[in-house]
């Protein structure tokens, strides 16, 4: 095997929304940056095989979803046709769009960019395993880890051609009769409103009390209505016992909270009960970095690890594991080697659910809020009161907000309904800079729109909505 060797400022493992950031803005800071990734441009698994692929077919989804609807307001169309071949390339067209744009801004900053596998051959160098059969070995100052994340498999999932991850769903190569969705998390409910527009039966197994059980109980709420009229069934407080594939479909054994059990057979089943980082094969223990029990990198307030030259950022880094959160990440171990006196400590980190409709949480819930300690006024104002929900034919929305009840800082914002992954913006800015839920309701908002539901769940905090009326 031909070797070669390279020496650079700043090595960056993992080309995702968490490593591309990162190589760019060390780049812009005048930087020698070196960065590596399997794939043959910049992405990762959000752009590849994840966040964009995902949310593209979320739109065509919901396509057939607003045509279907449209009845409902005097609108009827036949009932589409789905040509699943130009989906597939449509989606591929969107991939490679933006991971093409990526690897022009890469070699337009001068970015050494290196496609292959690397491993750590001690805390200042590198072997990669290029895609050409040739090593490069990387002597570096500093490293940036962002490896990123894979589908989380249990241990009773046998191995099947039946059986999907969340990557081999996105794949779309068939569509089930009968498909369960097995985790009532994010990925699961996206992914499963996608199969269910396309014409699958789907069916929802999940352990705890309630579909997406870290969000406040209300927000699920439009959702878990909606899904109850697409889904075919949502099993809560059910485990899966076993499942076995029998060769025509896979049968699945359940067990409730109260001992009963079933059994169901399914044309396929979608695991989709999280993600675990990937640390596996990078030669860590070749360094002084350190993991946890759960397998994250151990980072302090830099992101930078136990071995003083190597930073780790994204999902390795720990929870949550957001591309956002990691991009952000990113630019903070990025001005921390460069010598500033950066540190990762957002106030919020927002967080979408990207199903119909959305949910968009940052900051405290309320449970969060008077865990802390905090006395709290909630300010939640239903969409059935909003002008413009109306007019969306969509009023099964809220927006809520989370206040201090000693001062009026807002400590965390939810809304649910259409487009709650764009109206969140404000409610972050609101909680970063510190506002009071008066600083809210005396913005004036554009009419008639939804971001005016923020405003007005902070007037109810105030207590003067204008439009619910409550006695004082």
């Amino acid at each position: 095997m031909k070797t070669s060797e390279r020496h650079t400022q700043l090595a960056v493992v993992g080309a995702g929304p968490g490593g591309y950031p990162a190589a760019f803005h060390a780049a812009d800071l005048g930087m020698k940056v070196v960065l590596i990734d399997r794939d043959a441009n910049p992405g990762g698994v959000c752009l590849y095989r994840g966040c964009i692929p995902s949310k593209a077919l979320l739109h065509a989804a919901q396509i057939i979803q607003h045509a279907r609807e449209g009845a409902a307001i005097g609108i009827r169309f036949p009932e589409p046709e789905v040509d699943f071949a130009r989906i597939r390339a449509w989606r591929d067209e969107v991939v490679g769009k933006l991971t093409g744009g990526l690897g022009q801004l890469t070699r337009q900053r001068g970015i050494d960019f290196i496609q292959g596998n690397a491993q750590f051959r001690d805390g200042q160098s590198l072997a990669v395993a290029g895609a050409d059969g040739e090593e490069t070995v990387v002597h570096f100052e500093h490293a940036i880890l962002a490896t990123g994340s894979v589908p989380a498999i249990p241990r009773f999932v046998p191995e099947s051609p039946r059986i999907m991850d969340s990557t081999a769903a996105l794949e779309l190569t068939d569509i089930p009769r009968r498909l369960l969705v097995l985790g009532g998390g994010y990925i699961g409910l996206e992914l499963g409103q996608v199969y269910a527009a396309f014409g699958s039966e789907v069916s929802v197994v999940e352990m705890q009390a309630s579909l997406l059980p870290q969000v406040d109980p209300d927000l699920v709420k439009p959702l878990a209505s909606r899904l109850k009229r697409e889904f075919k069934q949502i099993l809560l407080n059910t485990r899966v016992a076993a499942m076995r594939d029998t060769g025509a479909a896979v049968e699945v054994d359940f067990e409730s909270a109260d001992g009963g059990k079933t059994s169901e057979t399914y044309d396929r089943v979608l695991v989709a009960v999280g993600r675990r980082p990937v640390t596996a094969g990078l030669g860590l223990e070749t360094t002084r970095v350190e993991t946890d029990d759960q397998g994250f990198v151990k980072v302090d307030e830099h992101r930078r690890t136990a071995e003083p030259a190597v930073y780790a950022i994204g999902d390795i880094a720990g929870q949550p594991m957001l591309a956002h959160k990691a991009t952000h990440e990113g630019r903070s171990a990025v001005e921390a080697i460069h010598g500033g006196k950066a540190v990762y400590n957002p106030r919020a980190v927002p967080a979408v659910v990207f199903t119909d409709p959305e949910i968009a949480w940052a900051g405290a819930s309320e449970d969060e809020a008077r865990r802390q300690g905090f006395d709290v006024r909630v300010g939640a104002f239903p969409w059935q009161a909003s002008g413009r929900a109306a007019t969306l034919d969509r009023a099964e929305g809220l927006t809520k907000i989370v206040a201090d009840a000693a001062d009026g800082r807002v400590l965390g914002v939810g809304i649910a309904g259409p487009g709650a992954g764009e109206l969140i913006g404000e409610g972050v800015l609101a909680i970063e800079m510190g506002a009071v839920a008066e600083d809210l309701a005396l913005t004036i908002h554009a009419h008639p729109s939804l971001s005016e539901t923020i405003m007005e769940a902070a007037e109810r905090i105030l207590g003067q909505s204008t439009h619910f009326f409550q006695r004082m």
